[in-house]
């Protein structure tokens, strides 16, 4: 959906410079695209009709203030309006209530429910500061229950066992009643999903909500479903009181629909986004931000956000200094930026938050290439003893075969990262000189991106 809504606008964009104001006839040619584009994207057709009258209603006649075009302006009221579809602001979940706050994972099987209540319960300890515990009442599958023991012991919760003979009801109420003893601030249920919605999965959902009383009733859905999320949360907003819903693989292949219609749909806020596979990929869900991506205008405070948390700026810190003052860069050093890359989640994450404008030249680089050309790296440094990692000069021919057999590569990949190696040393030799700003000219395309720019150690 991005992409082509980008793609759309960007062409309508360029077709508008140069008109005085907005008028009927180029607000239908957007509202055109704009509509194709959402049911390329799986949008509920109620979804698409209000969104487009309210564009319609805001566009229609505004004057074109300062120095906007009407194409820029047009984009930013659709800008607006896609986030308030999807729920202006960011809805924090609520834990106000006598401890412990009892969250129901509500959705259906494949949906990615006990993955996500493991990443909640990471959240909620490191964002929080809170002591939570997990237990899964799908005693249909036994799998599920081990998957949650896994996945809490990852995101360091507490995990209660649960066994497929027992009733999900005795489970929440031994669980509840652990949690109590236990002095527990959260208790996090995961509970059964089925293939499809089915009367006997509302019962027992309804059943535990009555027996739990949640402050929370989240509803995990898959971001790739389109027009079946509708449905599915159409039966889940009937049967229980939802106050949030969780949209999981929104990092995927995905038309992204979803996104869209189900804040319409269940009038539930969308709280978190799961944006990758690890455990700590769930973020807080931000309408304004997200809209900010589906018009390729990137998210550069989540990049931000993510830098400085992966980021080690004790290391950073003292690499800095390093270079200050006049001592070598090393291929230690070399090694522990590579490291860093890893550390905050890699290319094609960073890459994902970046403006569609800058991001287009690379739009024809292989990502995964790119991320296991880094790793290869990593191994041949790994291969090296520490005297060639502090003395590379050392590094001969018969040193360049041994380290190359040891990663597993060809010498001639030995010698291009000695080769990048040298070129990065050059880079710091010229920074410690004051030549800092000489360095970003010769690079080019500095101009005009400004001084606020994240000092990223890599």
């Amino acid at each position: 959906m991005a992409s082509a809504l980008t793609d759309k606008l960007s062409r309508l964009v360029k077709e508008m410079r140069g008109q005085a104001r907005i008028t009927e006839s180029n607000v239908q040619d957007m509202l055109r695209e704009v509509r194709m584009a959402l049911l390329e994207a799986d949008v509920a057709l109620p979804v698409v009709r209000d969104f487009i009258a309210r564009v319609k209603e805001k566009a229609l006649g505004q004057e074109v203030l300062g120095s906007l075009k009407p194409g820029q302006a047009l984009v930013g009221i659709v800008n607006k309006e896609l986030a308030a579809t999807m729920g202006e602001g960011v809805s924090d979940i609520n834990l106000a209530a006598q401890p412990p706050a009892v969250i129901l994972m509500a959705g259906l099987q494949g949906a990615g429910k006990t993955t996500t209540t493991a990443k909640l319960a990471k959240h909620l300890i490191e964002k929080r500061k809170k002591k939570v515990l997990t237990v899964s009442g799908d005693v249909y599958r036994p799998a599920a229950i081990e998957q949650l023991k896994t996945v809490t012991r990852q995101a360091g919760a507490e995990w209660f066992p649960s066994t497929p003979d027992q009733k999900p009801h005795d489970i929440a109420v031994a669980a509840l009643d652990y949690a109590k003893k236990h002095y527990f601030d959260v208790l996090l249920v995961d509970t059964a999903g089925r293939l499809a919605i089915d009367e006997a999965l509302m019962q027992e959902i309804k059943d535990l909500h009555a027996t739990l009383n949640p402050v929370e009733t989240l509803f995990v859905v898959d971001a790739m479903q389109g027009q079946d999320a509708v449905n599915t949360a159409k039966a889940f907003k009937e049967a229980l009181p939802l106050t949030g819903i969780v949209l999981t693989k929104l990092d995927g292949d995905s038309r992204g629909g979803a996104a869209l219609s189900v804040r319409q749909v269940t009038g539930a806020p969308i709280k978190f986004a799961g944006v990758s596979e690890k455990i700590d990929g769930l973020e807080v869900f931000d309408a304004e931000r997200h809209a900010g991506r589906i018009l390729g205008m990137g998210d550069i405070v989540a990049l931000v956000e993510q830098v400085a948390a992966g980021v080690d700026m004790e290391a950073a810190q003292k690499l800095a200094a390093k270079v200050k003052s006049g001592d070598g860069f090393d291929l230690n050093d070399f090694l522990g930026q590579l490291q860093q890359m890893k550390q905050i989640g890699g290319l094609s994450s960073l890459m994902d938050k970046l403006p569609a404008q800058l991001t287009a030249k690379a739009g024809q680089v292989d990502m995964d290439k790119a991320e296991k050309d880094i790793k290869r790296k990593e191994g041949i440094i790994q291969s090296m003893t520490p005297l060639e990692r502090r003395k590379p000069e050392l590094i001969k021919a018969t040193r360049k075969k041994r380290i190359a057999a040891g990663a597993g590569v060809q010498v001639f990949e030995v010698n291009r990262l000695l080769k990048e190696f040298e070129q990065m040393q050059d880079m710091m030799k010229k920074m410690k000189g004051g030549g800092l700003m000489k360095l970003m000219k010769k690079m080019g395309g500095m101009k005009g991106l400004g001084g606020g720019m994240p000092k990223m150690p890599f």
